[in-house]
């Protein structure tokens, strides 16, 4: 609630409020400098905020730091993995400075190598990993204390397509368990497509918030582009995919634009309806 912070003459945040709900994901969004990794920061306790509050998991960030830390996982930007270690005996150290015990911490290892398809590599040293793989260790070391609540800072900055999608897949399986999750990230796609929630910050205020569905209707949605073998064909086109679309349905230079109504299904509708026209 109101949380601020300032470096010098520079506001990092300016009276931000945040909420996560249980078994959900808080998209944290914005260019970079806008202030999502010192909300960070602050929210596990490595900076002090200026003022306002906040709690996460019923503790206070300030006054009770020392138990919260036990209640959260953190992957930063950059993968938090020793290079010398094996992706074992760095899951295995981490269970260790979590005090679970060496049986508890080598048996968490596994299940977590298991859990993030790294059990083959798992004898491997850290240094041999691809960065999707090191990304992935270190969102499995984020989890090994079984955290309520986890901490995403821009967890897929840099990865390839493919291992973008293997962290969402683990990501989204924490969700369903009952984690909540704060994500920050400059990928529209990506806030899109995990987020129950999107909040949008900028130069250190929160500038809007809302379901993803709901902050696009504000900008317009989503718009349909078809280009047809035949271009004189497109006003009958038109006419045949207006239904789908919401207001503004236009031809530009041979492309057909069709503000949607409904996204869900949209593509198979429209070459449904054109293929019944004959176009």
């Amino acid at each position: 609630h109101s949380l601020r912070k300032r470096y010098g003459d520079v506001v990092a945040l300016d009276e931000v409020d945040l909420r996560v709900e249980a078994g959900s994901i808080l998209g944290l969004l914005g260019p970079n400098g806008a202030g999502k990794t010192t909300a960070v920061r602050i929210l596990t306790t490595l900076l002090t905020p200026d003022g306002g509050t906040a709690r996460v998991a019923g503790f206070d960030v300030v006054k009770d730091a020392g138990k919260l830390r036990a209640r959260i996982g953190l992957a930063g930007q950059y993968a938090a993995v020793d290079e010398n270690l094996s992706g074992f005996e760095n899951l295995e150290m981490f269970g260790r400075l979590y005090h679970l015990g060496r049986r508890v911490s080598r048996d968490r290892a596994h299940e977590l190598l298991a859990d993030f398809d790294l059990t083959d590599a798992g004898e491997r040293l850290v240094r041999t990993y691809s960065g999707g793989m090191r990304r992935r260790l270190d969102l499995a070391g984020a989890l090994v204390a079984r955290p309520p609540v986890l901490f995403l800072d821009e967890p897929t900055t840099g990865l390839d397509l493919t291992s973008r999608l293997t962290l969402w897949d683990g990501i989204k399986a924490l969700v369903s368990r009952g984690t909540r999750v704060l994500l920050t990230t400059q990928y529209l796609d990506e806030a899109d497509h995990l987020s129950d929630r999107i909040a949008v910050i900028d130069h250190g205020r929160l500038i809007a918030e809302g379901a993803p569905d709901e902050l696009k209707a504000q900008v317009g949605g989503d718009r349909l582009d078809i280009r047809l073998e035949d271009p004189s064909r497109c006003e009958e086109a038109l006419t045949t995919l207006r239904p789908l679309a919401e207001g503004g349905a236009s031809v530009d230079d041979g492309m057909l634009q069709l503000p949607l109504r409904e996204r869900r299904g949209a593509i198979a509708e429209a070459v449904r309806r054109l293929d019944e026209a004959g176009v």
